[in-house]
């Protein structure tokens, strides 16, 4: 089997587009990694069904499962050690990621956010909610955000980020579609930037290197 500079666990909890266009980069030679698992916190995800049809390794995993957290936690790491997981992508997962896990996997840890933060971020802030929001408030643009995972929501160091304009008469729905066409693009470009060992952390602040840059 050909070796892969990532071995990505997805974590979601929808219907998995972002999943699906992680996947479509893989299969067309623009991402340079591997799925190795992905990760539910609902049985009935959308997601599991389109991983499962690419022969992808998927589990569901809740709290409510669980006698306790740490027993919940264990049985996530135990997940992605058996499958050898070295980076975890966030694509739509409605849970906050324990703590051990993000600190376990400290800057190789993503998530996606349809809109351009620190605005319109933070806990409860999440699909429509957010597109009601931006237009509630009246804002011109709006985005899409890849960030890192810390233990705070959507606070973590930005990766990249890119803008889409609101316009006159959008709806939450067709506003929606709009940044979501543009996740779909930036979010394997953004994967793509950690597999070409591109990415360093400093401090806050995320510096992308020249391609072909040495780890």
């Amino acid at each position: 089997m050909k070796d892969f500079p990532l071995n990505v666990a997805i974590f979601a909890s929808g219907g998995g587009s972002n999943a699906q266009a992680i996947a479509d980069a893989i299969r067309d030679g623009k991402l340079n990694a591997r799925i190795g698992l992905c990760v539910s916190n609902k049985i009935d995800a959308g997601v599991l069904l389109r991983m499962e049809e690419l022969d992808i390794p998927t589990v569901v995993l809740s709290p409510r499962f669980f006698e306790s957290d740490q027993v919940y936690t264990d049985q996530i790491l135990h997940e992605l050690e058996s499958k050898d997981i070295n980076f975890i992508a966030l694509a739509g997962y409605l849970r906050k990621v324990p703590t051990e896990v993000v600190r376990r996997f400290k800057n190789r840890l993503v998530n996606i956010h349809p809109a351009l933060l620190p605005s319109f971020g933070g806990k409860g802030y999440y699909g429509r909610r957010v597109h009601e929001a931006v237009l509630e408030y009246g804002v011109k643009w709006t985005g899409v955000t890849v960030h890192l995972v810390d233990e705070e929501y959507d606070m973590g160091p930005i990766v990249l980020q890119e803008p889409v304009r609101v316009e006159p008469g959008d709806t939450p729905e067709t506003l929606a579609a709009r940044v979501l066409e543009l996740e779909h693009r930036v979010y394997p470009e953004a994967i793509g930037l950690f597999a070409e060992g591109r990415i360093t952390v400093k401090g806050r602040k995320v510096v992308v290197g020249p391609r072909n840059a040495k780890r």
